[in-house]
């Protein structure tokens, strides 16, 4: 069966696009065929992966408003991609008033889960309509949480808007994970943070090794390249690698 994975957490900066451009260049070395959809409307995915956002005539817009395939990109560091633009934003308000709006791009992507292993939703930060479709279209959801005290804090407001959703849209929706994300070690507010994290939700689902904070992310992102073809040896390569694996063994 297909994984689809919604990258999700409400607040912006916690590295949701690099995570899933670099989850996603993994899974594929694992021989998994991988498929990236870029559900944000800042396009920052579209861009680490190569393409102009401004350029584009097709994206999921067009595929979630107006009921056209697909666009997909192939073969881009080993996945394809289904990139976007700002257009994405306006999907917001076209879609309030259409009937069974959260099932749309469940609905898009439904011929296409024969064809990969993995779907990676790259979600918005924010609550709306487009993480909405992004979570009923999920089969699993992964939540990148920055080792921040305040953004560990906003993580009750996440699980509630799971809940909810798995309690009235998307009854089979599980947690995948939480990645500790731009962890600095050498700050002690960050390893309470990063404690914090371990002990309140690992009952719930796995909480992955921490990704450390490095301009090397930033860096492979300007270069439009996956880190580990920027620096393979790069210690966060094998941190990310061990949270493919287990992506890719989960039930």
């Amino acid at each position: 069966m297909t994984k689809v994975i919604a990258l999700f957490n409400q607040s912006g900066g916690v590295g949701k696009s690099t995570l899933t451009l670099n989850l996603g260049y993994h899974l594929s070395r694992r021989n998994k065929r991988v498929l990236l959809l870029d559900m944000d409307p800042q396009a920052s995915l579209t861009t680490f992966m190569g393409l102009d956002p401004v350029d584009l005539d097709r994206t999921i817009y067009n595929a979630v408003v107006g009921e056209e395939p697909l666009p997909i990109h192939p073969n881009i560091h080993g996945v394809d991609l289904a990139p976007t633009n700002i257009n994405l934003c306006a999907a917001e308000l076209e879609l309030v008033s259409r009937l069974m709006r959260e099932m749309r791009l469940k609905e898009t992507i439904a011929p296409l889960l024969p064809s990969y292993d993995f779907i990676l939703i790259d979600c918005p930060p924010s609550l709306g309509i487009l993480s909405v479709i992004s979570l009923v279209a999920a089969t699993h959801v992964l939540v990148p949480i920055q080792t921040q005290f305040k953004s560990f804090q906003g993580t009750d407001l996440l699980l509630n808007t799971v809940a909810g959703l798995r309690a009235k849209a998307n009854q089979n929706l599980a947690i995948a994970g939480f990645v500790p994300t731009l962890y600095d070690g050498r700050t002690t507010q960050e390893f309470r943070t990063l404690k914090a994290i371990q002990d309140q939700l690992s009952p719930l689902a796995p909480v992955f090794e921490p990704i450390p904070k490095s301009i090397a992310f930033a860096d492979a992102s300007e270069e439009r390249v996956p880190l580990a073809l920027l620096k393979a040896k790069h210690p966060g390569v094998l941190v990310l690698k061990h949270i493919a694996k287990a992506l890719d063994t989960m039930g």
